[in-house]
């Protein structure tokens, strides 16, 4: 029975700790970042379970104070949490951003692929500090914008790119499946 308690208060518990701690901050981080995009419902229920199973990870360090390596399973817990809260919100890749194309390429080749490519295109004509330039405007989803990094990279290299997270959006043209892509996904 002596062996038994060790075994319980040693490494049970502290993986019990570490394993709700991993739960309670990867279930924050998604809270944050739907709480950010305006998700009203799901938000708020999220964080009732996210509290929810901190207060049980908490109440089993308070309960096993003497414990030092239910400390070092809280903050492992809480570290590694973290890691996975971000590989996951990556994986769902949840909302839209804009993605704004400056580039001194006056014939807007890149744009057309975009178009060919299925996607939503405003071309803005402007000057710059050096000159004539174009702007390339699209909104896409979280998930394309790595697809559409991959094009920019390979037809206009020297362009100045910025990507924007959009909470909202009003109507607008979003094309829900293009007809062919140029490069293949990963």
């Amino acid at each position: 029975m002596t062996g038994e308690k060790p075994m319980i208060e040693f490494v049970l518990i502290p993986i019990l700790i570490f394993l709700a701690r991993v739960c309670d901050v990867t279930i924050g981080t998604i809270r944050i970042i739907l709480l950010s995009k305006g998700h009203k419902i799901l938000a708020p229920l999220l964080g009732f379970i996210e509290v929810i199973i901190w207060l049980a990870a908490i109440g089993q360090v308070m309960q096993n104070l003497s414990n030092p390596i239910s400390y070092i399973a809280y903050g492992g817990g809480f570290a590694f949490g973290n890691f996975v809260g971000i590989w996951l919100e990556k994986k769902l890749a949840l909302g839209l951003q804009a993605i704004r194309v400056i580039t001194t390429n006056m014939l807007q080749s890149l744009g057309m692929i975009l178009l060919d490519e299925g996607y939503a295109v405003t071309f803005v004509e402007a000057k710059g500090s050096k000159g004539p330039v174009n702007i390339i405007y699209t909104v896409v989803k979280r998930k394309e914008v790595e697809h559409i990094m991959e094009i920019i990279r390979m037809f206009e290299p020297t362009a100045f790119v910025t990507v924007e997270d959009i909470r909202t959006t009003y109507a607008g043209y979003f094309k829900p499946e293009r007809p062919f892509r140029l490069m293949k996904k990963k």
